[in-house]
């Protein structure tokens, strides 16, 4: 009885400890599964900025847009890369679960095969050549002659049983072995495609490195720009002030209820949706919101308050967010902008090639409502400012994360 409880135990052993560790490889498929689905959004995201690159790259002269699009697409690149190590070392861990089961597999077909053995040779000993029929009838007894005969056909089913678990875990076990060997050929493909990309961000580091070169030698064309681009946000800075005091009075002139309470909903559902709003053009942060240094200008220091989006060339601005257009002007060497009220907060557009709205017009969320300008050098770059009051806010940190 003692063997019959071990031959029971023994798959139940087995069980236990394949459903443990296909457990955890379940739980690294559904991770490999999100790590795929976020890589193809890296791959895009790549295909995306390759296109704002060509257009800016298309142009005799290098300019400070292609360099931003340079150090985008080799953030992106890098990203890239982390991700297929990130795939790599997921691979890694399901290889070893898996050969964890396999050497689990092999201990339980020797001890299944080896017990198997020993029953057979038990059943040939105890018999010890006589006749099964001899065997039987040579009982002192009925009861006797009953129980040889039980025992005997327990003995024969408990062999083929241990027969058909035989063949179970050696079908397991190849089968385990197969799944091993598909993911080896897995991270092979994986690992020429990470030493492809390693190439690739190698390439796109030199190119970076001569459009470097390149506008060192344009220093003083650059600060120039610079100057040009720094009085043209601070005229629509101006500009937005003036119009966001004048709302900010009016309001307070004739505080009505309804109007309060009207602001304070909108005012609510901006806030709720910090982090999550679509992005009002599709592209990359060319310039970030702060002090940071000048990408090309060693030593100048920049301060923004709004953010830059460089983006393709004939694209459409769109509103983020449902509100009323307070305002729609022009500001020399920077474009039309837009002024959209959302409550207390305002959202401002700049950079327009020629607006799609009118002042006192409601727009809705993903509205369109302008071209983006494109700049001679070949640079399509939305201005974005998001305002509570009359305070700057961080758009970025509004802006579902890319």
């Amino acid at each position: 009885m003692l063997k019959d409880s071990k031959h029971i135990l023994l798959p139940i052993f087995f069980l236990t400890l394949l459903l443990l560790v296909s457990g955890i490889t379940m739980g690294q498929v559904k991770s490999k599964d999100q790590l795929k689905k976020e890589k193809q959004e890296k791959i895009n995201r790549i295909k995306e900025v390759e296109k704002i690159l060509n257009e800016t790259a298309n142009k005799k002269e290098h300019t400070l847009g292609e360099l931003h699009a340079l150090n985008q697409r080799i953030r992106e690149q890098e990203n890239l890369i982390r991700s297929i190590r990130q795939e790599v070392s997921y691979l890694d861990t399901e290889i070893s679960d898996t050969r964890m089961i396999v050497e689990s597999l092999e201990s339980d077909v020797k001890k299944l095969k080896k017990e198997y053995s020993s029953m057979v040779y038990a059943a040939y000993k105890a018999s010890n050549g006589i006749n099964q029929l001899t065997f039987l009838f040579s009982a002192s007894s009925f009861s006797e002659f009953f129980s040889r005969w039980k025992h005997m056909q327990q003995y024969s089913e408990a062999r083929k049983k241990q027969a058909i678990q035989i063949q179970k875990v050696a079908s397991t076990l190849l089968d385990q072995i197969a799944v091993i060997e598909e993911k080896r050929n897995e991270k092979t493909v994986l690992l020429n495609e990470q030493l492809n990309e390693n190439k690739s961000l190698v390439s796109l580091k030199n190119q970076r490195g001569k459009v470097m070169v390149s506008l060192e030698s344009q220093e003083t064309k650059l600060r120039k720009d610079l100057e040009t681009n720094k009085a043209a946000i601070s005229s629509l800075e101006r500009k937005i002030t003036e119009i966001i005091k004048a709302e900010i009075a009016s309001a307070n002139s004739s505080p009505s209820k309804a109007n309060t309470t009207v602001n304070s909903n909108i005012s609510g559902s901006f806030e709720k949706n910090k982090a999550k709003f679509k992005w009002p053009v599709d592209g990359f942060i060319s310039q970030k919101f702060g002090r940071h240094n000048h990408a090309a200008l060693k030593g100048v220091i920049i301060e923004n308050d709004g953010i830059g989006i460089q983006t393709k060339q004939n694209e459409v601005a769109r509103a983020i967010f449902e509100g009323d257009v307070k305002a729609v002007g022009f500001v020399p060497s920077m474009g039309y902008y837009t002024l959209i009220k959302h409550g207390e907060y305002f959202t401002v557009y700049s950079g327009l090639k020629e607006p799609y709205v009118k002042a006192g017009q409601k727009v809705s969320a993903g509205e369109n409502i302008g071209e983006v300008v494109t700049k001679p050098e070949g640079v399509t770059e939305l201005w974005f400012e998001i305002w509570k009051g009359k305070d700057h806010l961080n758009p970025e940190l509004w802006l579902v994360k890319r």
